[in-house]
């Protein structure tokens, strides 16, 4: 019971959701909940497209993710360097309206049935590119919406947000696409991007001042030089790479096992939504620890934990028990990256901001990537085995960082928060 009281003390709710507190802020996580909620139906959306409508196969699916993930990659690193040198809410307004707009003409492609597996990954590309743009400059924004005191907070905010998304969005994807059909997704996805849009145009942040006189590429050469010499960045974001591709290629292969199941398009928006509770559970629950002494362990334990639910997921005999792993792998992998997230943000100064979470939001381009090799493992084989492989080899990963890097073994989040207070 006092551990329960302890989690639900109201000065423990405002030190983990403090940023609301901000107004800017507030109003931008609002407007994010319909564009992030928008990128779990895209997702749904166009893997039940390919693998259920249009007839294809498992490398096609990781063909659809390569399209999204490769002109990402190529975009990421210097949409970092652009988000340090030009207004970046209106960079914002501009990604949000032009993803919108290729939502739109991917529904338009499907309500006239002219749709076919090519439009799909075309499609998929281009909006590769612009989140190529958009996620760095997402995470060089926000902390400009708040104080210094709260970026943990609008850190787990952020998580919040995604894993949320996944929660909500894959249910009502799978709902929607039963009911009217999956053009009426893309329409919901051009809807919350647009709404997004609407929301960046009605904020008012500080003038950002540009770099002058500077050379892009050296410009991004300094935020690499940066991530190589730091002895955290230098390891954090590298294992991150590869709890993205080696550890999620079930997001991108996850029609393969509703198919497998035979549950249809609820039960893999289900499927999706399960794993997003048990990530937003471990939100909540790495909220009150992240910023103990014990950090560094808790990053890495729930990496390893991680990797192992997901071998659980590969060889779940039923729907249910494969359920019940996603459920808990998607707590552990909150345990991770909040905490991994967590330390890059506090360390990270505010000069190479956009260059170093543009080199780190290449993360997210991985995910689908990685269902590129999924892919191709489970069309030689199947499904299963592209899953547990991936896993078995994010826990080696991990299990080297354990052995070998006990600077980040021993890491204490009270000294990084006081470090970060007085360098400000």
């Amino acid at each position: 019971m006092a551990s329960l009281s302890g989690f639900l003390n109201t000065d423990a709710l405002t030190q983990r959701m403090g940023a609301l507190s901000q107004p800017a802020y507030r109003r931008y996580w609002l407007g994010s909940v319909a564009s992030v909620g928008s990128v779990q139906l895209i997702i749904v959306g166009q893997g039940w497209l390919i693998v259920n409508e249009l007839g294809g196969s498992p490398i096609d699916l990781g063909y659809l993710g390569a399209a999204s993930a490769l002109p990402t990659i190529a975009v990421n690193t210097f949409g970092g360097v652009v988000a340090d040198r030009v207004n970046r809410r209106m960079l914002l307004v501009i990604t949000s309206t032009m993803v919108m707009m290729l939502l739109a003409l991917q529904a338009l492609l499907v309500i006239s049935e002219a749709v076919r597996i090519w439009h799909v990954v075309v499609i998929s590309a281009m909006l590769g590119l612009v989140f190529g743009l958009e996620w760095p400059t997402r995470n060089a924004f926000f902390p400009a919406l708040i104080r210094r005191a709260h970026i943990m907070s609008a850190v787990a905010l952020n998580s919040i947000l995604w894993h949320g998304g996944r929660v909500i969005s894959p249910a009502i994807a799978g709902f929607v696409i039963r009911m009217f059909g999956t053009g009426a997704v893309f329409i919901g996805g051009a809807a919350g991007f647009g709404a997004m849009a609407l929301v960046l145009l009605s904020l008012k942040t500080p003038v950002q001042v540009p770099p002058s006189g500077r050379n892009a590429v050296r410009d991004l050469v300094e935020g690499v030089k940066f991530i190589a010499k730091d002895p955290l960045f230098a390891v954090i974001i590298p294992l991150t790479y590869a709890h993205h591709f080696f550890g999620t290629q079930h997001v991108q292969l996850m029609p393969l096992f509703a198919k497998r199941f035979d549950v249809g398009a609820e039960g893999l928006g289900l499927m999706f939504t399960i794993s997003g509770v048990g990530a937003v559970v471990g939100i909540l629950v790495v909220g009150r620890i992240q910023g103990g002494r014990h950090t560094g362990k808790v990053m890495l334990g729930g990496g390893f934990l991680f990797g192992l639910l997901v071998l659980g997921f590969a060889l779940a005999p039923t729907y249910p028990v494969a359920l019940v792993s996603l459920l808990i792998m998607g707590m552990f992998s909150s345990f991770y990256l909040i905490t991994s997230m967590s330390v890059l943000q506090l360390r990270v100064p505010d000069r190479l901001r956009g260059r170093v979470m543009g080199i780190h939001g290449i993360t997210f381009s991985l995910i689908p990537l990685g269902g590129l090799l999924g892919g191709a493992v489970a069309e030689l084989y199947d499904e299963r085995v592209a899953i547990g492989l991936g896993a078995v080899i994010f826990m080696a990963i991990v299990l080297g960082v354990l052995v070998f890097a006990g600077h980040i073994r021993s890491l204490d989040g009270r000294q990084l928060v006081a470090a970060r207070a007085e360098a400000v």
